[in-house]
């Protein structure tokens, strides 16, 4: 969008809030780049230039508007709507590919040389994977300066920095000034309205952004950051909580004082979160073994909440639909709940194969009491890590509570995981993931969707042969059968998979219902 001249000074001189994320405006007379909707006084339209993404901007020289704050907007939507070599690589970098394993390691997830990466993604969004990179890092260093107490030493290892001077030359080039002036600056603002946090040792207050915010609770080894994430709205979120709560597995999430809770496996420890619905914000609250986590983290928690999608563009196509209009219109912005973990999401989908939720969960918490690795959890009942595929690659099928059909399904597809044949991370490409899941025994177009669904985000995801769907299309006077619905579901693309939310919300299953208590 950052090449349409006309439509983005047309939404900078509106402050379309609406576009944030999917272009920055740098102003040449200031040297500063901002989001659209920054409510200082807009430029000239001859003095703005625009880019992509912050990174460009930032490597073009300009720093980060300090009234909007254009490092914390929400993610471009884009990355999560697309399965092509740089959507692939955005959602790896965020998930922090390149900080743990380099370039080289980024491309070898991808199947490319680092020379084809860094080509396209300057061809694409005028940077390269390292300056991408590094902008996640400054935007990880400026939450922790400014919500935090930690020493400036420790922020700089747990954003990822290499060394203290390299931190202090990031921060002074992005933000213009000091890391210790950004810290006395956020405590100015908070003034007196910070109170100490019952049990953590840290302070609380309202934060802001992808990965960046307002005053929290610093999240040293063991503590928690208490952060507000951004999303563009609308947002309904009865079916995208309900959802999580009514399929949680006992011991790795649970619904409690308004929040959905679960455990969650990271690179380098893990972690517990609660999520939960605020006034143009997602609650989220996280405690971390290790806080070089803590970007990671964030960046799954967005990605199970589908916070990073446009609802606008969605709810316009499917309105034009007469048959979905009223329900688009009843609840705007239904998201898709999808997942923290892709192998753990397609191990559970097996788990529910022609079985009630209650079944399902009932399965997967079996499998999570015997295989599961044991956490720690003061502040609720969340018990284990959902089990990883190498510790289930040695499970005794004869000890599954599952027909024997089922269980060869199971084991094979753990067997695919822990070996590497099969992938479902953040970098997956779409439909090689779908026909390698298909080559597996007991997996039909239902579970495959599902996984494409939920797992690996394919926002175009349907599922013609589920009762559900089916039962609210024929009520709605759509076609019954799986052929017919799929030709008639030809004109929602590429948002079946939002149409199937609203879909299934026609139906009073407590999915579809925000959950209470």
């Amino acid at each position: 969008m950052h090449t349409d001249t006309d439509r983005c000074v047309r939404a900078v001189q509106s402050k379309d809030a609406r576009f944030d994320g999917w272009f920055y405006t740098a102003v040449r007379t200031t040297r500063i780049y901002c989001r659209p909707s920054c409510p200082v006084v807009p430029p000239k339209p001859e003095n703005m230039t625009f880019y992509p993404s912050a990174a460009a901007a930032q490597q073009a020289g300009y720093r980060a508007c300090k009234r909007c704050r254009p490092d914390a907007a929400p993610g471009s939507p884009q990355w999560n709507e697309r399965a092509d070599l740089t959507a692939r690589a955005m959602r790896l970098i965020a998930d922090g590919v390149v900080d743990r394993e380099g370039v080289t390691g980024l491309a070898a997830r991808l199947l490319y040389s680092p020379r084809q990466i860094e080509r396209q993604l300057l061809a694409e969004l005028g940077a390269g994977p390292l300056a991408l990179a590094r902008a996640q890092r400054a935007q990880t260093a400026r939450l922790l300066i400014e919500t935090s107490e930690l020493p400036m030493a420790d922020i700089a290892f747990a954003a990822g920095f290499a060394s203290i001077r390299s931190f202090n030359d990031t921060v002074r080039e992005v933000f213009a000034v000091p890391p210790t002036e950004l810290r006395r600056r956020a405590a100015a603002r908070a003034g007196g309205s910070r109170s100490r946090a019952s049990g953590t040792g840290g302070r609380t207050a309202a934060g802001a952004g992808r990965g960046t915010g307002g005053p929290g609770t610093g999240p040293a080894a063991g503590g928690t950051l208490t952060l507000r994430l951004p999303y563009r709205e609308p947002l309904t979120p009865d079916n995208l909580f309900g959802h999580l709560a009514a399929t949680a597995v006992p011991g790795v999430e649970e619904w409690r004082a308004g929040a959905y809770r679960r455990t969650l496996r990271l690179p380098y420890g893990h972690g517990i979160v609660a999520l939960g619905p605020g006034p143009g914000h997602i609650r989220c609250r996280l405690t971390l073994t290790d806080p070089r986590d803590l970007t990671i983290a964030i960046s799954r928690c967005r990605r199970m909440l589908d916070l990073d999608a446009d609802p606008v563009a969605v709810d316009d196509l499917l309105r034009s639909d007469p048959v979905l209009a009223p329900l688009v219109g009843k609840a705007p912005g239904r998201r898709v709940p999808r997942t923290a973990d892709g192998a753990e999401f397609a191990v559970r989908a097996v788990l529910g194969q022609q079985v009630s939720t209650a079944a399902a969960r009932t399965h997967a918490g079996r499998l999570v009491r015997a295989h599961g690795e044991p956490v720690d959890d003061p502040e609720g009942g969340l018990t284990h890590l959902f089990p990883s595929p190498e510790a289930l690659a040695s499970l005794d099928p004869a000890s599954l509570a599952l027909p024997r059909s089922r269980r060869t399904t199971l084991t094979t597809l753990v067997a695919a995981l822990a070996s590497g044949d099969l992938a479902l991370d953040a970098g997956t490409d779409w439909e090689e993931a779908r026909a390698r899941l298909a080559a597996l025994p007991g997996f039909g177009p239902w579970t495959v969707e599902t996984i494409a669904m939920r797992a690996l985000g394919d926002p175009d995801a349907f599922l013609p042969t589920d009762l559900g769907l089916r039962r609210a299309a024929r009520g709605l006077g759509l076609p019954g059968t799986p052929a017919a619905l799929t030709a008639r579901a030809a004109e929602w693309r590429p948002w079946r998979a939002y149409a199937v939310q609203y879909l299934w919300a026609t139906d009073d299953h407590p999915i579809n219902l925000m959950p209470t208590g």
